[in-house]
């Protein structure tokens, strides 16, 4: 028997850290996605143990990574799980 793996429901606003944009959530769900990063820094960092959260646009992801030296790393897949 196949599982279907719902989307989670969002309970509260979201908003690109960068621009500022508020993401457009629908009844819970998200109609447009974000770039979503977490980081728990470790010892040797002046974020000791700290853990930050972002989430960026489309836009502004684009504009970031048209600014990286060295370009991301891209797979495609065949279907989304």
């Amino acid at each position: 028997m196949n599982k279907v793996k719902q989307a989670p429901i969002i309970r509260h606003d979201i908003y690109c850290n960068v621009c500022g944009k508020k993401i457009l959530v629908e009844q819970g769900i998200m109609k447009e996605d974000v770039f979503e990063a977490a980081k728990e820094w470790g010892y040797f960092s002046k974020y000791d143990l700290e853990v930050h959260k972002f989430n960026i646009c489309e836009e502004c992801y684009d504009r970031l990574i048209s600014s990286f030296k060295i370009p991301i790393q891209k797979i495609s897949k065949r279907e989304a799980l």
